[in-house]
């Protein structure tokens, strides 16, 4: 293969945008040919190398190959088409994505609208049937679902049925965008490297629903998943690696770190301000000056070697920032703010004798006024598969639950946060449902909202996992809830593997109302 790509290399140029079979290992370590797209071609000593995004795969798979590597028999050269002309008469970084082309042909007329809308509901239970009962036996049983793998949660949506309606600018309009939240104009800027960013974290990738239209994304908040600010420098990595503590780290996607330290073989971090230098040497002469050795901000809980800290996105805006950076680096499809102002942020740090180290963290807004409970949310590489990410989701339902209110994240989810929360809810509501008794012989009863009300969980999210676990039936004229014995099972061999849990009593947390304040 390698003879034959050099033979057709000296015919046949290979240019940005050409598809063809790219050879890489599977999770079996088995080889496989996924057709890929040219991103990028570089010069290296004796060489070309290609940057190649893997066509149906997730972008944090995108690397720089050898032509070695390349299926040339199978080659597809882009087609051309008309650059679309920008505000200042420059061409577009790219043709316009089919994604875009879709949301343009969805003519939702919301600027008339006072509100976003949310689109249709999931329906509920009648109000005669609201109460529902519970099957612990049943003749029938029925199997959990399994969780679906990456790839197949990366096209689900939590809420089938749930769509927030919105509206695309046309491309003149894309360099410069501005939206409104809580009666305040933000402007969100195209992704520059080179530009210091104060700017939130994101969670996570773009869900497509299952009748082939893109769930609207909400594009107030933290978050905006509108692509038009996609161009071919923000869809490669541009950092190699990171080196934070005691861990060296991969990034997945780009971060706009200054353009000056993309070039660095290793971007190193302090553990604990997460300030950002460009040598071995420029940190340790920054940790005999660095007097942090936990997150600046409160402490709201600590249990064993778990502590979370309340971070301020206004009084501390340096750390807030370089703790967006960093996720930014594992999060994608978002566009990144320069004020942090409105959001507070909740680092989870593991204790030893040097001090707290980050293990992740989750951003929620100051005020809400759409009820999420989480902005953006991530576990850091080494800290995944370890329960982590799901202590992260149960501390924020033990916020919403002190503050007297259900909570739901920010919509999309990616692939990892979907199968995160999809676990988390299933076990919770599961465990709700499996602790009651029944009164008098009959069978237990309980509404959606009670479970809704004991657990935080947004009355949509109950539905809509109650519904992925298959539980709902209607009988003799009521809706009631079965649960098998595999279900049962399978809930309790999960539970046997959940070490990590959420102590109330270790919570200390007054929550404020941000509303009475002037200012954030």
């Amino acid at each position: 293969m390698a003879m034959t790509t050099k033979m057709a290399d000296a015919s046949v140029e290979i240019v940005e945008g050409c598809r063809l079979p790219v050879l890489r290992k599977n999770q079996e370590n088995e080889d496989e040919w996924p057709l890929a797209e040219i991103l990028s071609v570089r010069d290296a000593p004796g060489r070309k190398l290609y940057y190649v995004h893997y066509v149906d795969f997730n972008k944090r798979l995108d690397e720089w190959v050898t032509p070695d590597r390349l299926d040339i028999k199978k080659l597809q050269f882009p087609k051309k088409e008309a650059k679309t002309p920008t505000k200042n008469g420059l061409p577009g970084s790219r043709p316009s994505s089919p994604d875009r082309d879709v949301r343009k042909s969805l003519d939702l007329n919301v600027q008339s609208a006072s509100a976003p809308s949310r689109g249709k509901t999931l329906p509920t239970p009648k109000r005669k049937a609201e109460s529902v009962s519970l099957a612990s036996q049943v003749s029938a049983a029925m199997s959990v679902p399994s969780l679906p793998s990456s790839a197949e949660a990366s096209q689900a949506s939590v809420y089938p049925a749930v769509r927030e309606a919105f509206s695309t600018k046309s491309r003149e309009d894309e360099q410069l965008t501005s939206i409104t939240t809580n009666g305040t104009t933000r402007r969100i800027l195209p992704s520059q490297p080179g530009r210091k960013r104060k700017n939130c974290g994101t969670d996570e990738d773009s869900q497509d629903s299952s009748d082939g239209i893109p769930s609207a994304p909400r594009m107030t908040g933290s978050l905006v998943s509108d692509r038009s600010h996609d161009d071919i420098v923000t869809r490669m990595k541009n950092i190699d690696c990171i080196e934070l503590g005691r861990h060296r780290l991969k990034p997945w996607y780009f971060s706009p770190y200054p353009q000056e330290l993309t070039s660095l073989p290793i971007l190193y971090l302090c553990e604990f301000c997460l300030k950002f230098l460009k040598s071995l040497k420029c940190l340790q002469r920054h940790l005999t000056k660095c007097n942090l050795r936990h997150p600046p901000g409160n402490e709201i809980y600590r249990k064993g070697t778990i502590s979370y800290f309340e971070i301020d996105g206004r009084k501390n805006k340096t750390y807030s920032q370089n703790l967006c950076l960093l996720a930014k680096c594992f999060l994608d499809h978002k566009t990144l703010y320069y004020d942090t102002d409105p959001f507070l942020f909740y680092v989870m740090t593991e204790y030893d004798s040097k001090g707290f180290h980050i293990v992740g963290y989750f951003s929620k807004e100051k005020e809400s006024t759409e009820d999420y409970n989480v902005a953006c949310i991530l576990t850091l590489p080494p800290y995944q598969r370890r329960g982590y990410g799901k202590l992260l989701i149960e501390f924020s339902y033990e916020l919403s639950k002190v503050e007297g209110k259900t909570g739901t994240p920010e919509k999309p989810l990616s692939d990892l946060g979907l199968l995160s929360y999809r676990s988390y809810w299933s076990q919770t509501i599961l465990e709700i449902l499996m602790d009651l008794k029944s009164d008098n012989g009959e069978r237990p009863q309980i509404t959606i909202n009670e479970i809704s009300e004991i657990t935080s969980v947004k009355k949509e999210d109950v539905i809509s996992t109650l519904q992925y676990l298959n539980l709902i039936n209607y009988y003799k004229g009521q809706y009631i809830l079965t649960l098998s014995e595999d279900i049962v099972e399978g809930h309790e061999r999960a539970m046997q593997k959940r070490h990590l849990r959420i102590d109330p009593k270790c919570l200390h947390f007054t929550p404020k109302d941000w509303s009475k304040r002037g200012k954030w």
